[in-house]
């Protein structure tokens, strides 16, 4: 028997269907409280407001538990490569070994970029932020891609999704060859994907580069990690931009913009400019510790703790292990490394910090490697867009197939009544 929630309003009681999910997570459907109450729900960031019913991501905060399409993100992370768990996103079933070579080789046939998207990127500054590049170039590439993607044919999506792919990983690497002034690379195919990131970046005309294994390995973890969320902000803003039957280049450009913000995707940024403030005023970890357990000192410490997560964060555990191996394998000897360590080493035993859950989470580990691997910290976030476009594109895949409606809030008016219009010599 199904169950009923009942709201009384004025005397007057109104019936409203309850649904639940596989993992017995409840809601209470009110898509027609409106229309039958003439009231509305009042829900600021909407942390209590189901917008969709998804089959990809489940996220238990209290729990600290992340899967995709069912699997445990340790499973994933430890067990496959990024493409793989990209596909699972995407299409719902882990590939078999030949759709996965198939998949990388569709992808390796999208790779090339337009030459006139180069006369785009000459057109910023060298001191442009490399997320606000990235989200002109994703939408610039709807220019070179007009045609809509039909998502009821497999055929059409499916080729989009290898375009999508692979061209917004050569325009993320843009984005730092501009800040450097280097030339732009081509993506190679005798290379996997995740390397073809580190060769993008980093390699020179004037010589060969070779990435480290460990770093590949650790970078290939964080994409995973970072591969879907349920609904964060910027996921929501490509369903609510999808929702108008935008493209999906359109799309996830407004996804690159949502988490772009130092709330959201900018939080790993945040955590390196919070350390190198540090450094700048001599080094003193314990300092800091103590300020930021001050409430009356506005300083705050970045990169611990989570809004979703209320115990440790399951993507942290894992990429706390990748970001030693990566420290112990390169050698790094960075004082703003080793501050981060003793904040790390502190917040993990002080009472303070273990009580009320405040454990280090992904974006503090994940600057952390992004730093010892060299990659300028206005890079961090470019990175974190890379881990999480397989996620944006199948939430834009399962809200346009499951023929979800345009996105359209409500709000409680607080302004004026209605006023009569002053001439201009009466103002």
């Amino acid at each position: 028997m199904s169950k009923i929630a009942t709201l009384e309003i004025d005397g007057k009681k109104y019936e409203f269907p309850v649904i639940i999910g596989t993992e017995n997570e409840v809601a209470i459907d009110i898509e027609k409280l409106r229309s039958e109450t003439g009231y509305i729900t009042m829900d600021p960031g909407y942390k209590n407001s189901g917008s969709c019913k998804s089959d990809i991501t489940f996220l238990d905060g209290e729990e600290g538990i992340l899967r995709y399409r069912g699997y445990s993100i340790e499973d994933l992370a430890g067990k496959a490569n990024f493409l793989e768990v990209a596909y699972l996103l995407v299409f719902g079933e882990l590939p078999t070994k030949d759709q996965l070579f198939q998949f990388e080789e569709d992808i390796r046939k999208h790779t090339l970029v337009n030459e006139e998207m180069k006369k785009i990127v000459e057109g910023f500054p060298r001191t442009a932020h490399p997320m606000g590049i990235l989200a002109s170039l994703t939408s610039a590439l709807t220019a070179f891609n007009p045609k809509p993607v039909n998502v009821e044919n497999e055929k059409e999506m499916y080729q989009a999704v290898c375009k999508t792919m692979g061209k917004f990983l050569v325009i993320a690497t843009y984005t730092y060859r501009k800040s450097m002034g280097y030339p732009l690379n081509y993506y190679d195919n005798t290379k996997g994907y995740v390397e073809n990131f580190m060769h993008l970046m980093f390699e020179l005309p004037t010589g060969p580069y070779t990435p480290d294994p460990a770093v590949v390995d650790a970078l290939n973890k964080l994409f995973i990690l970072h591969g879907d969320h349920e609904q964060n902000c910027s996921t929501s803003t490509v369903r609510m931009v999808g929702s108008s039957h935008a493209g999906l280049f359109a799309s996830i450009s407004a996804g690159v913009s949502a988490l772009w913000g130092p709330l959201h995707g900018g939080a790993n940024q945040a955590v390196l400019e919070m350390l190198e403030e540090i450094q700048a005023n001599g080094g003193d970890a314990d300092k800091y510790m103590a300020k930021a357990k001050d409430r009356n000192d506005p300083f705050r410490l970045m990169g611990f703790g989570h809004r979703v997560y209320k115990n440790f964060d399951p993507r942290a555990k894992i990429i706390k292990k990748a970001a030693d191996e990566v420290l112990a394998t390169l050698g790094v000897d960075d004082p703003i490394l080793q501050i981060a360590k003793k904040l790390e080493a502190a917040a993990l035993v002080d009472d303070y910090f273990v009580s009320r859950k405040l454990y280090p989470n992904v974006d503090f580990y994940s600057g952390i490697i992004y730093r010892a691997m060299g990659i300028p910290t206005e890079m961090f976030t470019v990175l974190f867009a890379i881990g999480r476009l397989p996620g944006w594109i199948a939430q834009w895949k399962e809200m346009r197939i499951n023929k979800e409606p345009i996105g359209r809030p409500r709000q409680i008016y607080t302004g004026y009544e209605l006023r009569d219009f002053k001439p201009m010599d009466q103002r």
